[in-house]
């Protein structure tokens, strides 16, 4: 694989990772509400990082020609979507008081896990290795398909290291002493999951 495909695969990556979505809203929520955003970003990469092994087992295209297995997994994600989003409207983050320390009672691996379920239970994850990796694979080039998905996997997830830790830093640092621009913020966010949540529900339910 030639850095020119590589380039390229980068580019439309960060297309994609770079449009805010529920990976996005928990970024922002965990930037706002926690003492460190590493654990939500790790967790976010850990849903992500589920995704790219399945693809490198090959194991994507059976799972996403499979009406059942897919429907199983929008359904889950999408109520998983709602029920964060809910949360974060009932909820809405704000900074800390002065004073009054720096985050919430959350645990790290709470947060982690809730960040593992935001990405690894939204099916568009799973669609985007399905669909976009194989334009950028070449079964020709001499490198086993394997070893090219698991190179793209490596340039993706680095990519949504990067932008999820930069939209959570900058939530903190921006809204971060503008209590009510931050609970405006979550709030927005709650309302973007419960709006994606429920889209995944009618376009699985609609086929």
């Amino acid at each position: 694989m030639d850095t020119t495909t590589l380039a390229a695969f980068l580019a439309v990556d960060l297309l994609l990772v770079v449009t805010p979505g529920a990976d996005w809203a928990y970024a922002i929520s965990a930037g706002l509400r926690d003492r460190s955003v590493v654990p939500a970003v790790a967790g976010l990469l850990t849903g992500h990082a589920a995704y790219a092994l399945v693809a490198v087992a090959g194991l994507a295209v059976i799972v996403a020609s499979s009406p059942a297995a897919l429907t199983a997994l929008t359904v889950a994600g999408a109520g998983y979507l709602l029920w964060l989003g809910w949360g974060l409207l009932r909820q809405p983050a704000a900074a800390p008081a002065a004073g009054a320390g720096d985050g919430t009672d959350a645990s790290p691996l709470r947060v982690l896990l809730k960040g593992a379920g935001t990405s690894g239970l939204n099916p568009k994850a799973l669609l985007l290795y399905f669909s976009l990796f194989p334009q950028f694979i070449d079964p020709v080039t001499g490198w086993p398909v394997a070893a090219q998905t698991g190179l793209l996997s490596t340039v993706h997830l680095t990519a949504c290291a990067v932008v999820y830790l930069a939209v959570a830093v900058l939530a903190r640092t921006v809204l971060g002493s503008r209590p009510s621009a931050a609970r405006a913020v979550t709030r927005v966010s709650g309302a973007m999951m419960i709006a994606i949540g429920a889209l995944l529900l009618v376009e699985r339910l609609a086929v």
